[in-house]
């Protein structure tokens, strides 16, 4: 009984550091100079690119200690509240219960084909135009933005990273 409830306050701790942790994604992704400065569109699909952009450098960071339970636990439980909370966004916008799956299918197949660009666009000694291409692609939709609003989103972006990056195992998963 004593080990259940044991198991029992780990998860809930580690649920309540996952709601703290999703709780930063969004607030990086709702900063107004992304949408500003960066020419992010300040839109559903635009907000949308950034939570999943913010989550994805923290899902990449954690994969460096992927080794470690805490951080797959992390990880898992951090995907779990992006699928909750784009439920609720999706009910939100009147999406009911009859086609909810089909757009919960796309945004989760969104986030692992944007989670792979990231990765890839952030490894070391990659080719620095990957993440161009990526935020290009993903964060700006395609759209053509002043090559100066792209190289501030690409350095922003990589700013974030270098924070994200340094932060410690232990820090993050409190």
């Amino acid at each position: 009984m004593l080990k259940w409830l044991q198991r029992r306050s780990a998860a809930t701790d580690g649920d309540a550091r996952a709601a703290e942790l999703y709780d930063e994604v969004v607030r990086v992704a709702r900063r107004p100079d992304w949408y500003v400065e960066g020419g992010v569109p300040d839109s559903i699909d635009g907000r949308f690119d950034m939570v999943v952009l913010a989550l994805s450098l923290l899902l990449v960071r954690l994969e460096r200690d992927d080794a470690d339970p805490r951080a797959r636990a992390l990880s898992s439980l951090l995907v779990e509240r992006f699928a909750a909370d784009m439920d609720g966004s999706f009910r939100e916008i009147g999406i009911g219960d009859m086609v909810i799956g089909k757009h919960m299918g796309r945004a989760m197949q969104a986030l692992g084909g944007r989670l792979g660009s990231y990765r890839d666009a952030l490894a070391e000694g990659a080719d620095p135009a990957l993440l161009r291409t990526a935020l290009a692609r993903n964060a700006l939709r395609g759209e053509d933005v002043a090559g100066d609003r792209l190289d501030w989103l690409e350095r922003s972006v990589r700013d974030e990273w270098a924070r994200t990056a340094a932060r410690p195992l232990a820090e993050i998963t409190g």
